[in-house]
């Protein structure tokens, strides 16, 4: 029987080790065996090229501003308050990508739109090596966001249908260990390109950007595959309340995020008044578990499913972005800043598993509704960076309301997907 679909997975088609993968044949290959099956882009190319696109797009273009900031303004390239300013720009270029993401893969193909952005974020770098004016680094920054969230909305949904289902969970939490990535080389590689001058970092980087993008040139996959029906989905109509809640929980973990992200510097260092090198150190920690964390939830959910993974998620965060405020002392900031760092990825590849789960018979529906819970996430995370930036200095510095709203946060998370499916269970 001949398959109508241009790229599947079949039995045949996948290696023992589930990582190999081959185009179909017609129907007159089919009779004859000694066809020749022409190779396609491997699972694990594709993976590696998701995970290029989140390195650079997020984890580099993002992340490695937060140790650029106090350069900047040590140079006078521009002063304090423009500086910040430079860095929010870069949150309001992520939510545009988002947005557009989508738009643009319906004007051209989803490969070119993925190869673009990465050029895009790589030519930032580059342009920020020359501070002409604070509109062309605004500008550049606004660019490098706007990439960071095409290529998340874009570059999992495009790999994972070619990786067979029971190695998604894994592949996705790869394609994400990118940005764990990036969060690591904030704290370790940018300090050491800084040694040899603001400019220099800016185009180690550009060119480190390059060579990841051209490592990912060919991996992308060249055919739509399709999907077989996911184990753990359940079958019906359209979960249309339970893909809303799941929205309002991913942008409730950004919320709970932001304070490990934003204030865990500055907390040890001045809230502790242990000073900047320890607080570089536990940034360091959150790093290394940004490296591993999307790689640990992704294995978790292959063999828990995406619903209870994200449910255990919740909770731990809560926990972790709590331990500060109780003064355990530096054991308990190493726990903290470790489990945070490795959920600030790691959220990504269950939120992403848990949409292809819910429609799974709906395949159509999933890339709109991944970019759908990315822009939930954006916007609730930068309405968080700037709503608790603003309690932080009305306050006069109190990093435990902080940490508060960032447990609440995510308790409330848990809240809202306990109660769907107990609504679900009484329904059915």
């Amino acid at each position: 029987m001949a398959i109508a679909d241009p790229l599947y997975l079949s039995e045949a088609g996948v290696s023992r080790a589930g990582w190999r993968m081959e185009a179909p044949m017609s129907h007159s290959a089919a009779v004859d065996e000694r066809s020749p099956r022409i190779p396609v882009t491997s699972p694990w190319q594709a993976t590696l090229s998701g995970l290029c696109a989140s390195l650079v797009g997020i984890g580099l273009a993002r992340f490695a501003y937060t140790p650029l900031l106090p350069a900047i303004i040590d140079a006078h390239w521009f002063a304090a308050s423009a500086a910040t300013y430079l860095g929010a720009a870069n949150l309001v270029g992520y939510l545009a990508g988002a947005l557009l993401a989508r738009p643009l893969t319906q004007r051209v193909s989803t490969t070119l739109v993925l190869r673009a952005m990465m050029l895009v974020a790589t030519a930032a770098f580059f342009a920020c090596a020359f501070p002409l004016s604070f509109l062309w680094f605004f500008a550049w920054r606004i660019a490098s966001g706007i990439s960071g969230g095409a290529l998340m909305v874009l570059a999992a949904p495009v790999v994972l249908p070619h990786v067979p289902h029971a190695r998604r969970g894994l592949a996705s939490g790869l394609i994400f260990a990118g940005v764990g990535l990036g969060i690591a080389a904030s704290g370790t590689l940018v300090p050491l390109l800084l040694r040899q001058g603001l400019e220099q970092t800016w185009l180690g980087l550009g060119l480190l950007a390059l060579i990841l993008t051209a490592i990912a040139w060919t991996g992308w996959p060249r055919h739509p595959a399709a999907v077989p029906p996911a184990p753990h989905a359940a079958r019906g109509t359209h979960p249309t309340r339970q893909l809303q809640a799941l929205y309002a929980e991913y942008g409730l973990n950004a919320v709970g995020l932001v304070p490990h992200m934003i204030f865990l510097v500055d907390f040890v260092a001045r809230g502790l008044g242990q000073g900047l090198d320890a607080g570089a150190q536990y940034w360091v920690l959150f790093g290394l578990g940004a490296i591993v964390g999307p790689i640990v939830t992704g294995h978790l959910a292959d063999r828990t499913g995406y619903g209870s993974a994200l449910r255990l998620a919740y909770l731990i965060q809560a926990a972790a972005v709590a331990l500060p405020m109780l003064g355990l002392g530096s054991s308990g900031l190493i726990v903290s800043s470790v489990i945070v760092g490795a959920f600030t990825p790691g959220i990504v590849p269950l939120v992403l598993g848990r949409v292809q789960e819910l429609l799974a018979h709906h395949p159509a529906a999933q890339k709109g509704a991944w970019s759908a819970a990315t822009t939930s996430f954006a916007v609730l995370q930068a309405t968080a960076a700037y709503g608790m930036s603003f309690l932080f200095t009305a306050t006069g510095g109190d990093y435990r309301l902080l940490f508060i709203l960032g447990a609440s946060a995510l308790i409330l998370a848990l809240a809202v997907d306990l109660t769907i499916s107990v609504m679900r269970g009484s329904r059915e």
